[in-house]
C-alpha cells in the first residue's frame, strides 16, 4: 500500500492528468469533415471520453478519502465507484480499442484522426489508462459490493450507454463507431451482447485480483 503522502500526490497528479486530457479533447479542432466523425453529441458520444470523466471522478473521491480518512461513506462510495465503473469500464476501453484497432483501425479510429490527435494523446486515452488503474488496484484496497449488486449496476450503466449509441444513430443517422455499420440487426444484437459479457468478465477479473492481492473479496463471496 502506498504511504499516505505518496497516495495523496498520486491521486492529485492523476486527477489533474485526466482533467488535462479532457480539456485537450474538448478543444481539438477539425479543419474538415473526417470519415466516421460527425458533430452530433460532440465528444460525449465516445466511451473513451466518458471513461475519462469516470476516472477523474474516481480520483476526486480518492483525494477526499486521502484527506478526510475515516469518513466511511466516502470510502464506501470510492470503493463502489472503482469496482463497478472505474476498473471494468477503463479496462474495457483499452482492451476493446486495441483489439479492434489491431484488426482494422478504420473501424474505430480512422487514420485521418492522426492529423489532429497526436500519437501521445491517443496513447494517453487508450493505453495509459490501464497501468494507472492497475497501479490503483495493487496499491489501494477496495471493498467490492455483493456480486449481484455490482453486476446489476454495471449492467444498467452499460445498457444506458448502448441506448445512447442507438439514440445518436436515430437522431444523426450515423453510428458512433464505423464498426457498427458493418452489422445487420442480428449482428448488432450479438456484438452488443458480447461487449456486455466482456465488461462483466472484466468486473469479475477486478474482483478476483482484489481477492488475491488484498483478501477483501471474502465478504463478497458470502453474499453471491
Amino acid at each position: 500500500m502506498l504511504p499516505t503522502i505518496v497516495s495523496r500526490v498520486y491521486h492529485i497528479t492523476t486527477f489533474v492528468w485526466y482533467l488535462l486530457l479532457i480539456y485537450l479533447l474538448l478543444n481539438t479542432q477539425y479543419s474538415h469533415t473526417l470519415p466516421g466523425v460527425f458533430l452530433y453529441a460532440g465528444q460525449w458520444k465516445y466511451l473513451t471520453f466518458l471513461n475519462l470523466f469516470l476516472q477523474t471522478f474516481f480520483n476526486g473521491l480518492s483525494i477526499l478519502v486521502d484527506i478526510l480518512g475515516p469518513m466511511m461513506w466516502i470510502r464506501s462510495l470510492r470503493d463502489l465507484f472503482f469496482s463497478v465503473l472505474a476498473f471494468p469500464v477503463g479496462t474495457f476501453v483499452v482492451t476493446s480499442f486495441w483489439l479492434l484497432f489491431t484488426y482494422d483501425r478504420a473501424l474505430v479510429y480512422p487514420e485521418d484522426l492522426d492529423a489532429f490527435i497526436p500519437l501521445w494523446l491517443n496513447h494517453a486515452v487508450h493505453t495509459v489508462v490501464l497501468p494507472l488503474i492497475l497501479l490503483e488496484l495493487f496499491n489501494t484496497p477496495h471493498q467490492y459490493p455483493k456480486r449481484r449488486t455490482g453486476l446489476l449496476i454495471l449492467g444498467l450503466v452499460s445498457i444506458s450507454y448502448l441506448l445512447w449509441v442507438l439514440w445518436i444513430y436515430y437522431a444523426a443517422g450515423a453510428w458512433v463507431y464505423p464498426l457498427l455499420g458493418q452489422f445487420n440487426r442480428l449482428g448488432l444484437v450479438l456484438f452488443f451482447s458480447v461487449s456486455l459479457l466482456l465488461v462483466m468478465l472484466l468486473y469479475l477479473l477486478g474482483e478476483k485480483l482484489t481477492s488475491l492481492i488484498w483478501g477483501l473479496a471474502d465478504k463478497t463471496k458470502k453474499h453471491k
